[in-house]
């Protein structure tokens, strides 16, 4: 069973104490250590580098934003915040969650069940790793294998899911496309893209996908033909 190691940066010492209290309780997660100034924190992480970070926003010696500039770039962060506005920055950031105290140990549980997704992935338990997508006000976690279809739609991008409700989520098909793995889908309009691995056929310029119909527009045919023909192969 893989453990995540982990230390805690906040400036209250009482929530500090509901991470450390909740950490016990997950046996996947070891907490090493916790810290209220960022100094400490800092020197800790020098020596002792570890998977996790539960992360505070608003400290006085320097924002949670701020301090994630100087982790390595593969040390996962969890922000933890009363303050519901500094969301979307975290999102931009890429952090694993973002708790909104006073949270339940449900919702921690949760967040740790993401890192863990996404550690496995970096260490190539799973073929990618899930996507963090903004739904409504909070995130939900997709996994690149379970999306067949995507179609744009302004600022939002309907996912076509196998074997569940299509989702809508906020963010741009440009922006989805960087974070889907090139080697199983093709952009083929730009309104669409598609799974190469889903594809039932293809005729007349148009892809038949799970009793849908997608065309192909001429200035992305050559690259899905080429992209089509490797899966196929491979």
């Amino acid at each position: 069973m893989q453990t995540l190691t982990a230390i805690a940066l906040d400036d209250e010492r009482p929530a500090l104490e509901v991470i450390e209290t909740f950490a016990e309780r997950v046996d996947q997660l070891d907490l090493k250590a916790s810290f209220t100034k960022t100094g400490g924190a800092l020197q800790f992480l020098r020596e002792n580098p570890v998977d996790l970070i539960f992360l505070d926003i608003r400290m006085p010696a320097m924002t949670g934003v701020e301090f994630t500039k100087l982790l390595a770039p593969d040390t996962m962060v969890i922000f933890t915040t009363s303050y519901r506005e500094y969301a979307v920055e975290s999102y931009e950031l890429k952090a694993i969650d973002y708790l909104l105290k006073p949270f339940t140990f449900k919702r921690f549980n949760q967040a740790i069940e993401k890192a863990l997704d996404w550690y496995q992935a970096k260490l190539g338990a799973v073929e990618s790793p899930p996507l963090l997508l903004k739904v409504n006000y909070g995130t939900t976690r997709v996994w690149p294998k379970d999306i067949f279809l995507v179609q744009g739609m302004d600022n939002y991008a309907k996912l076509w899911l196998k074997d569940q409700q299509s989702l809508l989520v906020r963010i741009t098909l440009k922006e989805l496309q960087e974070m889907l793995p090139v080697d199983h889908f093709c952009r083929v309009h730009r309104s669409y893209i598609v799974a190469l691995g889903a594809i039932e056929f293809v005729r007349n310029r148009t892809i038949h996908i799970q009793e849908q119909e997608i065309p192909i527009s001429n200035s992305y045919f050559p690259s899905f033909e080429q992209a089509f023909k490797q899966q196929k192969s491979s």
